[in-house]
């Protein structure tokens, strides 16, 4: 496949494969929050019998979250679950890993991509390149990294 300058595209992740990736992600995440969220949370109750507000809960959630992801992808594009499903996030333009800007706005993009209905994901049954809606906006894509990845 070629892009229209004519040289090689990477070949994109399936949407199924991509899907899979999602909820192992999730499992894996589990892990991420309690070490991060969960911990602290407690620490914090049962020492100085601190009772977070819930919107700072769902904040501290989402910094330790956008943290874990635009650190992976601008590291390398891959998360621990995209380094076991060997796929890769990658600027759309060069095929590079993303941007600083791009990680945080694909970040960003993908809560409402998720949690309205999964809106975006379902983008990807119409998108010509079936791309999640958060990585079209975000000029990124999902590779497949093959065996080697």
């Amino acid at each position: 496949m070629k892009s229209a300058a004519g040289a090689p595209r990477p070949n994109l992740a399936s949407i199924r494969r991509r899907l899979a990736g999602i909820l192992y992600e999730a499992l894996l995440l589990v892990g991420v929050l309690a070490l991060t969220f969960l911990v602290p949370h407690l620490i914090l109750g049962a020492i100085w019998q601190v009772s977070v507000p819930g919107w700072a809960a769902w904040l501290h959630i989402f910094v330790v979250l956008g943290a874990y992801f635009t650190w992976y992808w601008c590291r390398g594009g891959q998360t621990l679950a995209m380094q076991t499903w060997r796929m890769r996030v990658v600027d759309a333009a060069s095929g590079r890993a993303p941007s600083l800007h791009q990680a945080l706005l694909r970040y960003c993009l993908s809560w409402p991509s998720l949690l309205f209905g999964g809106a975006g994901l379902v983008w990807a049954l119409f998108d010509p390149e079936r791309q999640f809606l958060h990585d079209r906006l975000a000029g990124t894509r999902i590779v497949d990294c093959g065996k080697g990845g």
